[in-house]
Parts: structure tokens; sequence; C-alpha cells
């Protein structure tokens, strides 16, 4: 089993910035990509970015690239979500999740394929 825990997230102006942490432990001996999603109030579970085990590929939704940057370290077994102009759109609970593969260089996109979810974290942008 394997354990995810999000930290970081809060209230924010628009344009501000926040940084979320997601903590992984338990049975994390293998390689695995890990991603970030988020939920908004009557929405479905969107992808927002997704970063590989070797740390360098990365892919972001297009309503976040430029603005959030995606980051690991593998020694702390810890991914990171780096958000910077913040808008009230990006308010949302964020989901770290985690995707077992032998895939060094790529990570994917889709929730479905990601077997570990965090608790989420709550992060609200006023205008």
């Amino acid at each position: 089993q394997v354990q995810l825990v999000e930290s970081g997230g809060g209230l924010v102006q628009a344009g501000g910035s926040l940084k979320l942490s997601c903590a992984a432990s338990g049975r994390t001996g293998s390689t695995y990509a890990m991603g970030w999603f988020r939920q908004a109030p009557g929405n479905e579970r969107e992808f927002v970015a997704t970063i590989s085990w070797s740390g360098g590929s990365t892919y972001y939704a297009d309503s976040v690239k430029g603005r959030f940057t995606i980051s690991r370290d593998n020694a702390k077994n810890t991914v990171y979500l780096q958000m910077n102009s913040l808008k009230p759109e990006d308010t949302a609970v964020y989901y770290c999740a985690l995707d077992f593969t032998t895939n060094y260089y790529s990570s994917s996109s889709y929730s479905r394929d990601y077997d570990y979810w965090g608790q989420g974290t709550q992060v609200t942008v006023s205008s």
C-alpha cells in the first residue's frame, strides 16, 4: 500500500502563488510517475500536470501551462506543484496521484492510469 499526503493549499488572492507538496510513503520502492489533478464544485476531476520518474518529462493542461510547474525529489518521495499567477478559476481541491510504471521517461494525463490518490488539499483563489 501507498499513502499520499498533500499539503500547501490555502486561500490566496488572484495573481498570487502557492506551492503544493505531496509526500508518498509505504511501498514506494518501485519507479512511479506522479500527477496532479483538481476538482472544482460541480465539475469532474481534471488533469493539471504530470511528471515522469526521471523528472525529465513533464506535461501540463493548457489551462495552467506557463503558470504552474511540477517537480519532484525522489530522495524524499515528494512531488511539488508551484502555482503562480493564480486565477479564481484555479479554485478547486487538488489531488496528487501515483502511477507505478516501469517507464522512466513518460507519464500519463489520464486519471484511470493512476494507482493511488491523496485525500486532496483545498486551493481557493479570491478575486
